[in-house]
């Protein structure tokens, strides 16, 4: 008898909207989580032929001399450049994609979340059988990416935002949206969502 394979979830929301606290909260309850974010990063870091595809589109100084991924000049000339985010994007997104499509493959939960920044914008919600949105207020994320990124200038990270769907649009898309604001408790949120999916599985 084969076993069955779990449901496919994406957790989504803007840069700043909690998304990774969200799924914290999901793994403590036993659901395995892929952060599509790190493993892009460690794709580009380590997958000799993403690496490769980048060097071409963006020349060698995309790599520092120990060939380690120059996040600062990635930074600076790609995403601040909406068509070479664009390009950046049609080449890691497929690489994670079969990625997360592999580690699911031998996963054992009802379900397993997919937590990414983009996912509407990407077209990945399409593979996958639900998606969460994390909503949150505009300044409350913009106050919250500069908290945690002190590296980030506040036009990087409007920058950013401007590349995401807005809020609400996702909010239209997505399956199931958790509220993320102060007055909003996340946990009661989070089991909810929770149960109805074991239901549905």
């Amino acid at each position: 008898m084969s076993k069955k394979s779990p449901l496919l979830v994406g957790i989504t929301g803007g840069i700043g909207s909690g998304k990774s606290t969200v799924a914290k909260i999901f793994s403590i309850l036993g659901i395995p989580i892929y952060s599509a974010d790190d493993r892009a990063k460690w794709l580009m870091g380590n997958d000799e032929r993403l690496k490769s595809q980048i060097k071409d589109a963006f020349g060698d100084k995309s790599y520092l001399p120990d060939g380690s991924l120059d996040r600062n000049f990635l930074a600076k000339t790609v995403f601040s450049d909406p068509e070479k985010v664009k390009t950046i994007n049609a080449l890691v997104h497929p690489a994670v994609g079969k990625d997360f499509s592999d580690w699911a493959s031998i996963k054992t939960s009802a379900y397993v979340l997919k937590e990414a920044a983009l996912i509407f914008e990407t077209g990945s919600n399409l593979s996958l059988d639900y998606v969460i949105n994390v909503s949150s207020p505009l300044k409350v994320r913009i106050a919250r990416t500069l908290m945690r990124d002190p590296f980030r200038s506040e036009e990087q990270v409007n920058q950013i935002i401007n590349q995401q769907l807005p809020d609400e649009q996702k909010n239209e898309l997505a399956d199931f949206v958790i509220r993320n604001s102060d007055n909003k408790l996340l946990i009661p949120q989070v089991l909810k969502i929770h149960q109805q999916l074991i239901r549905t599985k």
